[in-house]
């Protein structure tokens, strides 16, 4: 099954830092677009951060700008979101998805999906 894994989720403190990983599971990231998606509770989906294939384009949420890092790795099959200056609104389910229209946040042009890991931002 083609599907993304996360991890690197858990507790922090507001102000912490967590670095998620996307690793690919039954296939290769090298040519596919990634992009971060999370969904607090009661709120929809939303965009955080994409990457390119090739890792030159990179985009983010204005909410995220400054705090949130994305970068690949193609060599482990991995793309990372480091994420500092954490805040209690990052608090979310947070899901890495590829696809092969470019690095865009519009999560209609992903088609794989992981299961998410849980961010909590609390003191």
């Amino acid at each position: 099954q083609l599907q993304p894994v996360e991890s690197g989720g858990g507790l922090v403190q507001p102000g912490g830092s967590l670095r998620l990983s996307c690793a690919a599971s039954g296939f290769t990231l090298e040519h596919s677009a990634i992009g971060w998606f999370r969904q607090a509770p009661g709120k929809e989906r939303e965009g955080v951060s994409c990457i390119s294939a090739s890792g030159h384009t990179t985009k983010y949420a204005d909410s995220v700008k400054g705090r949130f890092t994305i970068s690949r790795d193609n060599a482990k099959n991995t793309v990372y979101l480091q994420m500092n200056s954490l805040k209690p609104e990052d608090t979310a389910v947070y899901y890495c998805a590829a696809g092969n229209f470019g690095a865009t946040m519009y999560e209609y042009d992903y088609d794989y999906w992981g299961q998410g890991t849980q961010v909590t931002v609390s003191s």
